[in-house]
């Protein structure tokens, strides 16, 4: 892995755990002292963060955590909502008989008390790869992260968003058996249902 890689995925993951919370001034050198890593991979890691919209950055300001509030959701689940049922769709018609077994097997892990967070990625994520389209995996993973990071913000009132989650068994078990248009419906549902379970949260954080 490129040192910019894992300077992207280190400085990605504070970010999204809220470790780096929304508003925060990204100290530079701090990062590089952190990481072990030098300048120039870690500004990288920076550029690529602020085309994803989770870093921005103010001229003679300095470079921030981009800040999150309910008109992002909005935004990200219209994105989401066009994408993942197109994306769900194309897992069901392609997905490698592996690909099938490590859905199935995921779909099994969604019980209460499970990481459902955990959980809720590796699916979307084995989704996202299942339907081979290496332009659609990288542009739906950039928006699971801004979606993520804002689960991350009401994770203490996320008790609706059990729910959610659990739908993925539906949605798994369709793309198993190759039922594209029920594996569409499912996942565009679903995109809904989290967004309305997060706006409810949000409206009271």
């Amino acid at each position: 892995m490129q040192l910019a890689d894992q300077a992207y995925i280190a400085i990605r993951n504070a970010i999204v755990s809220l470790e780096l919370a929304p508003g925060t001034v990204i100290d530079e050198r701090a990062l590089i002292e952190r990481l072990g890593i030098g300048r120039t991979p870690v500004r990288e890691a920076l550029r690529r963060l602020a085309h994803e919209q989770l870093v921005e950055v103010f001229p003679r300001r300095g470079m921030f955590v981009t800040n999150v509030d309910v008109r992002d959701l909005a935004r990200i689940s219209e994105v989401r909502e066009a994408l993942e049922p197109e994306a769900a769709r194309l897992a069901a018609e392609r997905a490698t008989e592996d690909e099938r077994d490590e859905l199935a097997e995921l779909g099994s892990s969604i019980v209460r008390g499970a990481d459902l967070m955990d959980i809720d990625e590796r699916i979307h994520r084995a989704i996202y790869a299942a339907a081979h389209n290496d332009l659609l995996e990288k542009t739906l993973g950039e928006y699971y992260v801004l979606a993520h990071r804002i689960w991350m913000i009401a994770l203490d009132r996320n008790e609706a968003l059990e729910e959610a989650v659990e739908a993925h068994r539906n949605l798994v078990l369709a793309i198993v058996n190759g039922s594209g248009d029920r594996a569409a419906d499912l996942m565009r549902a679903h995109v809904r249902g989290f967004e309305q379970a997060m706006r409810r949260v949000l409206v009271t954080v």
